[in-house]
């Protein structure tokens, strides 16, 4: 059984695969929260160990099923981020393909991949809907609480009850991640962010934010008040605005390139022209304008050195949701240089030599997922098409 240390809190536990599980009173959802998909990310897995032994201590009942999954169980024992490659970036069909029904596995984060898919069919072949799935990280960088989430409005509606910064779109350029495959799969999934790796206050937002959830779906009964007072509490850890943001780029550090982020930036943060963020192969990188940065890397392990971010406008966000409703792509495939990629009607390929017009940020208030296919054109996935909003119906978020 893994021994997992916490630096933050000066103390170890032993976890399995499942970390806790409580079937409770049926009529309740299922829940899944994992810690630890990054093994020197521990926070969550120290937060739902302190949660499920409250909730039993306590004998607080419990509608439906809650879990807490631990991820990387070998890179939690050793407090790396990952031992041969990134857990959270494999979850790709063909991959899955390969490890699940051939069974062949190359390396240790694939055995883990194996072992979070049986557990995740297991889940939903037992489990009652509706279904959520939260996954609890940290960041190398100082940062106030944020969510993370593929953009599908699904996400967005559950996520809007939470008082924290939001992040639109981050699937776009991070492929085969976990919570992107299980969005896909049509369910509520997003990642939370608790503040930095060591700090012993990103341990506490996550038990925070974990009371608040069980609450949000109700798994747990609370009166107004006692959800108000847990909202609140979420709130206070946080520095930044109630604001969803995008993505627009994303520095990608290369195979052999020496990459090293300048110190003190942190999550959010205005960067003024001309300010250098980076070392590259000895030259520094600077800013060409002004810009918002987010997540920039502070650890050896990791291809991501940064991402720039903007605010979206409530006008877009409204706009983007009309259009989505209205189901307005599907008039688009009567232009030239638009088709469906197949017969399943969810995935678009634009000929950009002939469709210019078709800018990612447009496929985007859409509901699609832009990538470069090739020179000339782009492959955009429905986020859409998937979601289960019919498993959702009757609960206060949704209905709201």
């Amino acid at each position: 059984m893994p021994i997992v240390h916490s630096t933050a809190l000066n103390e170890t536990v032993k976890v399995e695969r499942i970390i806790d599980h409580i079937h409770g009173k049926k009529g309740g959802p299922t829940v899944v929260f994992f810690g630890g998909i990054h093994g020197n990310e521990t926070a969550g897995v120290f937060a739902l160990k302190k949660v499920f032994d409250e909730i039993k201590s306590k004998k607080t009942p419990i509608y439906g099923q809650v879990y807490a999954v631990s991820g990387n169980l070998g890179a939690l024992e050793s407090k790396q981020r990952f031992q041969i490659e990134d857990l959270n970036r494999i979850w790709l069909p063909d991959r899955i393909e390969r490890i699940v029904k051939k069974k062949t596995i190359h390396n240790h984060e694939e055995k883990e991949l194996h072992e979070l898919y049986l557990l995740l069919e297991d889940i939903l072949g037992k489990g009652t809907p509706p279904f959520y799935f939260l996954d609890l990280h940290t960041t190398s960088s100082d940062t106030s609480p944020f969510m993370v989430l593929n953009d599908s409005l699904l996400n967005r509606k559950y996520a809007s009850n939470y008082p924290l910064p939001i992040i639109l779109g981050i699937e776009e350029y991070l492929k085969g991640a976990l919570l992107s495959y299980i969005n896909e799969l049509g369910y509520v999934s997003l990642g939370f962010e608790s503040g930095q790796h060591d700090d012993d206050k990103a341990v506490q937002n996550c038990v925070e934010f974990i009371r608040y959830s069980l609450v949000l779906t109700e798994s747990v009964d609370a009166s107004e008040k006692e959800r108000e007072s847990l909202r609140k509490k979420i709130f206070d850890a946080g520095r930044d605005t109630h604001t969803f943001y995008e993505i627009y780029h994303q520095h990608d550090i290369g195979s052999e390139t020496t990459f090293e982020m300048c110190p003190g930036f942190t999550n959010f943060e205005i960067i003024p022209k001309g300010e250098q963020l980076a070392i590259i192969d000895g030259v520094g990188l600077k800013t060409t304008k002004k810009r918002q940065i987010f997540m920039p890397l502070y650890q050896k392990q990791g291809n991501e050195g940064f991402y720039f971010i903007r605010p979206i406008p409530k006008i877009v966000l409204w706009l983007s949701k009309k259009l989505r409703r209205y189901k307005v792509d599907h008039i688009l495939v009567k232009l030239p240089g638009v088709q469906w990629a197949d017969d399943k009607k969810d995935t678009l390929v634009v000929d950009q030599r002939i469709a210019r017009f078709f800018a990612k940020s447009f496929l985007h208030l859409l509901g699609y997922r832009a990538r470069k296919y090739d020179k000339a054109h782009l492959m955009a996935k429905n986020r859409e098409s998937a979601s289960k909003h019919e498993q959702y119906n009757g609960i206060a978020w949704f209905d709201s």
